[in-house]
């Protein structure tokens, strides 16, 4: 056993969750079994919760607090080679603000409250009691990796852990794009509605609203084909307007899609059902 998986067991029995980097302090690639989420998987580490394999090969998915697995035959070859550890500071219930300079640091100090702070090759790692979505370049030189993210283990650092001020969790809040207008072809009819039933659209939308909100897993996929669905339903008729789709669209950037990836989504509708 080298020094690695020792500090993996140490950081298990606290409760933090642990995983190898090799050189460059990046994770191990996938396995053979799971290349291409062939072990059923999650696909690119998009979705919350541990890795199906017991192989290091999912990344932040991959770090775990199970002895059994940090000293298991499959992970023996990836600590002979780890070059660090790395842990997932969203799995272990807290925040890691990233500084990565000087000028990083100084302005954590005039703006955030003191923390628990690590010091790195190049600034600090600010360390908050609590979860949070991550995400990278929030600001020039500062990255927050939490849920869905790994960072190095440097040691546990210095100061006590504040608890996740306001002002970290709005570097990362979106602000809701614009949507941008689509007309929706008109048929040769004039544009009556067949359905005569104005509660069916509203009813259709609705829905199709609520199935978009309420996915969890595979959400590109999921906004193409409530898309699809309603513009089987309404594209032919002529009764969908701009505050439809904006509704549409609305719901599909709320779950983190980009204007970009809901235009080429129903332009996909579109195309698909010959409108």
């Amino acid at each position: 056993m080298n020094t690695h998986q020792r500090t993996a067991l140490d950081l298990a029995a606290r409760g933090v969750p642990a995983l190898p980097l090799r050189a460059g302090k990046v994770p191990f690639g996938n396995c053979p079994a799971c290349r291409d989420n062939a072990c059923g998987g999650r696909p690119n580490m998009k979705t919350p919760g541990p890795c199906d394999c017991p192989r290091p090969c999912h990344a932040w998915a991959a770090a775990t607090t199970d002895p059994a697995v940090i000293t298991g035959r499959p992970w023996a070859t990836a600590w002979a080679q780890a070059r660090a550890v790395a842990y997932h500071p969203g799995g272990a219930g807290v925040t890691v603000v990233d500084l990565d300079h000087a000028d990083a640091v100084a302005w954590a100090r005039r703006t955030l409250p003191a923390t628990r702070t690590v010091l790195t090759t190049r600034g600090q790692h600010w360390i908050y009691q609590g979860a949070m979505s991550s995400a990278n370049a929030v600001r020039p030189g500062v990255d927050i990796k939490s849920t869905m993210a790994y960072a190095r283990w440097l040691g546990p650092g210095t100061g006590t852990m504040t608890n996740l001020p306001d002002a970290v969790r709005a570097l990362v809040a979106k602000k809701p794009s614009p949507v941008r207008p689509v007309t929706v072809p008109a048929p040769a009819g004039g544009g009556e509605c067949p359905h005569r039933m104005p509660a069916y659209l509203a009813r259709g939308i609705a829905m199709a609203e609520q199935r978009i909100t309420g996915t969890t897993t595979a959400v590109h996929a999921t906004v193409y084909r409530t898309f699809l669905a309603v513009l089987s339903a309404h594209g032919r008729c002529g009764c969908l307007t701009d505050a439809h789709v904006g509704r549409l669209f609305a719901a599909a950037q709320a779950k983190g899609e980009t204007v970009r990836h809901c235009n080429d989504a129903w332009t996909n509708a579109l195309t698909r059902l010959g409108l």
